[in-house]
């Protein structure tokens, strides 16, 4: 599809916003509400998305919840499967495909290199969600073309990786958002707001849990490359390594993918759903913008001869400048802060509290509110991109609280007590550790 040339509203404002300052011009956005019959929103108002990796997340979720605003229009795709990018295509086309008697509809774009969907002037955010391998680089590729960003988490495989996200967002002001649905669920922001606004009392003990679901598996044949999958462009920054299908995803499938299971591209479940549960405590505590300063862990990996290779379970301890300490280990997926006068538990559905009255508690209009919380994590994202405020997990916060999990993950691998210098990003005297700073953990460790 051809790249618009016209300039549009949409574009005049964010380029206004560049050079006079969000706060002058906020007004001007108008609300979906204001824009016509039933919210429907001219094409040049929407802004324009692009989609990166058309995987199982972006077909459950990602696609839908996009396609549903109606200050949207998903202007392309993109895939090195070439099954699912055609799937994609198809679907938005037929989402929009009322608009084509009209005129207004173009039709999708689909391409297998991102750079190419980056280098359209139409797209003013992307929503990646490929391989972790892939977030860092694509992300950063994204803020150079000038698009603003939501990240599918874990955002990064390193703890420099995130520090190199959140500096690029800051200094080419882009907007960045963790794609997590956690912080808006309606009881991990209940959660949030009592232990924010002192309703347990002093903090004494934090407790996080994750899912112990990753297994192990045989090892594995090499195998034939489907036709459909540009098998050396998906491998990109990650080492090379022979084409078997539990290294990728299941052809023409959506099932979970192997590769969240090989620490080539993953971590498994110390970032996949820490970046859930551990984001969600550290929010309601106050301390998803900074790191611990103690560490020590312990795990388990598969056997040797496992081709599967993440951690199948770990108990990681944490402790922070101001004397919090949180555990965070395999089980079931909670967080948990304990107080000296009570406690609050929540989950992806319940929480819980004791004493059962704190649930009843109503918040003054000057204490601390997450109004962004109420909202999905699309809306909060979209919002933002027009606003350019900050987003609910803005790059800042998505980079330390991946760094959490990253931390726990070194902990096991390197041994012993580990100290952490939460400014400086550095464990102050330990060379091995600091080593995987800036390395994917690749192998699990020995012994």
């Amino acid at each position: 599809m051809a790249t618009q040339q016209t300039i549009t509203r949409r574009k005049f404002i964010r380029k206004t916003l560049a050079t006079t300052g969000a706060a002058a011009l906020a007004p001007a956005i108008i609300p979906t509400s204001a824009l016509g019959n039933d919210g429907n929103v001219a094409p040049s108002n929407r802004v324009g998305v692009g989609i990166v990796g058309v995987g199982r997340q972006d077909r459950a979720y990602n696609r839908r919840q996009l396609l549903a605003l109606p200050d949207v229009q998903v202007l392309a795709v993109c895939d090195v499967d070439a099954w699912r990018l055609e799937n994609a295509r198809k679907s938005v086309d037929e989402h929009y495909g009322k608009d084509t008697a009209s005129g207004t509809y173009r039709g999708c774009a689909a391409y297998a290199d991102f750079h190419e969907l980056l280098a359209r002037d139409d797209v003013d955010a992307v929503m990646i969600a490929t391989p972790d391998h892939w977030h860092e680089p694509m992300t950063l590729a994204a803020f150079e073309a000038g698009k603003d960003v939501s990240l599918e988490k874990p955002i990064t495989r390193t703890i420099a990786e995130g520090r190199r996200i959140s500096d690029a967002a800051g200094r080419l002001d882009r907007v960045f958002r963790v794609d997590s649905e956690f912080r808006t669920k309606p009881g991990v922001r209940q959660a949030a707001m009592l232990v924010r606004n002192g309703r347990i009392g002093k903090i004494l003990r934090v407790e996080v849990g994750v899912p112990q679901s990753d297994v192990g598996c045989p090892p594995q044949p090499e195998m034939p490359i489907p036709a459909e999958l540009d098998y050396e462009r998906w491998q990109g920054p990650a080492p090379r390594a022979f084409y078997t299908e539990r290294r990728v995803h299941q052809p023409k499938a959506y099932e979970r993918p192997g590769w969240m299971r090989h620490l080539y591209y993953c971590d498994g479940m110390i970032t996949n759903w820490g970046t859930h549960t551990l984001n969600g405590a550290l929010w309601a505590v106050d301390l998803d913008r900074t790191g611990p300063v103690e560490i020590e862990g312990r795990g388990a990996y598969p056997a040797p001869t496992s081709f599967w290779n993440v951690m199948l379970k770990f108990d990681i301890r944490y402790r922070f400048a101001n004397g919090i300490e949180c555990r965070y280990h395999t089980g079931r997926p909670h967080f948990r802060i304990e107080g000296t006068d009570g406690w609050v538990e929540a989950d992806f559905r319940t929480v819980k509290a004791e004493p059962a009255a704190l649930l009843q508690e109503q918040f003054g209009p000057d204490e601390l509110h997450f109004p962004n919380a109420a909202k999905g994590d699309k809306r909060d994202f979209i919002d933002c991109v027009k606003s350019r405020e900050e987003t609910l997990e803005p790059a800042e916060v998505g980079h330390r609280v991946t760094s959490v999990c990253h931390l726990g993950h070194i902990a096991v691998q390197v041994g012993g007590v580990l100290r952490w210098d939460p400014e400086k990003e550095r464990f102050p005297d330990n060379d091995a550790a600091n080593a995987l700073v800036d390395q994917p953990i690749h192998e699990p460790i020995a012994g």
